[in-house]
């Protein structure tokens, strides 16, 4: 989508969590990842930094249970998160690398680059637990912080994005995507941007609000 979409930027954590890679550096061979859908326009790639839309499912490798789904969880709206910060667990970082949109991977991820010895009680994840996920991209986009970004949505200079001027963006940059979509994903998407990121709930998204990392809870 170009440039696009990078007001989506309003980073909604895949998977927020904190847990660090345990007993060394980390490295995409530790990582097993298997390409289930490739697409012939393959542009572009994600990299470090870039603003990901993202639908996944996780599994537990022990006894392939799902512990995840973001179809079925937070109204089912694909997720928004940027590469590489670390908002995500180290696997998934590692495992989205070089993905383009439409692309569907499969992932095995070790407990070292993911919630390691402790586990995650609260997503039900056992403490040494190698996990899988099954992921679909669905957009790459510029990263969050950018002041071009911002100033490209701002169209009447107030310094605050309001309903309207993310609306028209986004209509915008579907368009030249030129891929079919129901109506219905552009309001799920606005909704969701604004119940993410309108922190103090005036109707605007301020420079402030757009330039704050957001972590959600699995």
């Amino acid at each position: 989508m170009g440039r696009g979409l990078s007001l989506l930027l309003l980073p909604l954590a895949l998977l927020a969590a904190t847990a660090q890679a345990e007993g060394g550096a980390a490295t995409a061979e530790e990582v097993k990842i298997e390409v289930l859908h490739l697409p012939e326009v393959c542009s572009p790639k994600s990299k470090k930094g870039d603003l990901l839309n993202a639908h996944y499912d996780g599994f537990l490798a022990s006894d392939g249970s799902k512990f995840y789904c973001s179809r079925t969880q937070n109204e089912g709206h694909p997720k928004w998160f940027v590469l590489g910060v670390g908002q995500v667990i180290k696997g998934l970082d590692i495992a989205m690398m070089n993905m383009c949109p439409g692309e569907k991977r499969k992932v095995v991820i070790p407990p070292s680059l993911a919630y390691g010895q402790q586990g995650y009680e609260q997503g039900k994840i056992p403490p040494n637990a190698t996990l899988i996920f099954e992921i679909e991209l669905y957009a790459v986009n510029k990263g969050p912080r950018s002041v071009e970004a911002f100033n490209q949505i701002d169209k009447d200079g107030d310094k605050k994005l309001s309903e309207l001027e993310i609306s028209q963006y986004l209509k915008e940059e579907f368009a030249r995507d030129g891929k079919k979509r129901h109506p219905s994903v552009h309001d799920e998407i606005l909704a969701d941007i604004f119940k993410k990121n309108d922190h103090d709930g005036d109707g605007f998204i301020s420079a402030k609000e757009y330039n704050v990392y957001q972590h959600d809870e699995l």
